[in-house]
């Protein structure tokens, strides 16, 4: 008897310890959110939408859905403020976000790098320029900024060199934008660039800047090619774009710290691995048919290449003029906005502005 005591109760411990261990391998897992929202500025179909959901595809198809992701494109989860997004990302209103430096440069006058006019322009290679920042001393320098502040970090993207269009002629030197009046974000630093540019920059909400192009109320607006102007068919309100690459939108991938602690290590190896290339992703989508043909190969690769995939062309074929600018006339374009930058390096931060220089320089 004692022996079969004895036996039980050995089965039993074991079976104890085996209920132990069985329960201990989902745990982690159990505590995660049956859903994680994560915002986007503009609409699903955007350039910047599309690569959202292609992070929350990798992230479901890679931890065999423990962790689910949903895109909350057009602000939906902003109320109408794109501003407000850095705090709700930090606060935990928001898990993920996907943003622009430029909405959240109110919160991190850092962010503001990316649009200091020119810049990057009047680099001999634009996207080597880009890849050198966010890959840098200056991009490490960014996100130490941001996540000092109190959001974690988790990679780039990119929505794309922001190009100017409007209803009124070509735009081929400064003295063309004199007086136009241009829809733009409402950062300082952009209205303080078109001013210095001689145009009146207006701040207005997209469905407010649609109604303004069609009666004649605005003149023009200024985003990314493949990520904004196509998808929204900019051709149905202007007729002209001016290929000047000004500023660029480096996309920043954000996580509420809270959420991102409460994941394994191992889950934010996966996470940060889909975000890797969910950049890779991004970029391709942001530079498809104007780099030397990289982006084509890596989206036919991973059976992704958009239908459009001549920006110019699909321009062009809706009745669009497309000036692209010289190295020449650029320069006079960084000419007529030294101050702009002379004054935002001042407040960004010198130091970090050096850096990006540096970096510049050493991918040239």
């Amino acid at each position: 008897m004692k022996g079969f005591l004895r036996w039980t109760w050995g089965v039993v411990f074991v079976c104890l310890l085996a209920g132990g261990v069985l329960t201990a391998l989902p745990q982690q897992a159990a505590a995660y959110k049956a859903e994680y929202k994560l915002s986007v500025v503009p609409g699903a179909t955007s350039g910047w939408g599309l690569t959202a959901a292609r992070f929350a595809e990798l992230v479901h198809e890679r931890t065999n859905g423990r962790i689910n992701i949903k895109v909350y494109p057009s602000s939906q989860l902003l109320a109408g403020k794109q501003t407000s997004e850095f705090l709700m990302l930090r606060n935990g209103a928001i898990d993920f976000a996907l943003a622009s430096p430029i909405n959240w440069s109110p919160q991190i006058k850092e962010l503001n790098l990316t649009a200091l006019p020119f810049l990057m322009a009047v680099q001999p290679d634009r996207y080597k320029a880009i890849d050198a920042v966010t890959s840098g001393k200056s991009g490490a320098m960014l996100i130490a900024a941001v996540e000092s502040k109190g959001v974690k970090i988790l990679g780039w993207g990119e929505n794309g060199y922001r190009e100017m269009t409007t209803s009124k002629g070509p735009i081929t030197k400064p003295e063309d934008m004199q007086g136009l009046k241009v829809r733009v974000v409402g950062s300082p630093i952009f209205i303080d660039t078109f001013r210095a540019l001689g145009a009146n920059p207006v701040n207005m909400n997209w469905a407010e800047a649609t109604t303004g192009f069609q009666q004649g109320v605005v003149d023009g607006q200024e985003n990314p090619t493949n990520g904004i102007n196509i998808p929204l068919k900019i051709w149905d309100y202007h007729k002209f774009l001016c290929d000047w690459h000004y500023v660029i939108d480096p996309l920043m991938l954000g996580a509420n710290p809270g959420v991102w602690k409460s994941f394994s290590p191992e889950d934010q190896q996966i996470l940060l691995a889909c975000a890797k290339e969910m950049e890779l992703y991004g970029k391709a989508l942001s530079r498809l048919g104007m780099d030397d043909g990289q982006s084509k190969a890596y989206l036919e690769k991973i059976g992704k290449l958009p239908e459009i995939t001549d920006p110019y062309a699909c321009l062009e074929q809706h009745g669009m003029t497309v000036t692209r600018l010289t190295p020449e006339q650029t320069a006079q374009f960084f000419k007529a906005t030294q101050a702009v930058r002379d004054d935002w390096t001042a407040k960004i931060g010198p130091d970090l502005v050096k850096a990006a220089e540096q970096d510049m320089a050493a991918a040239k």
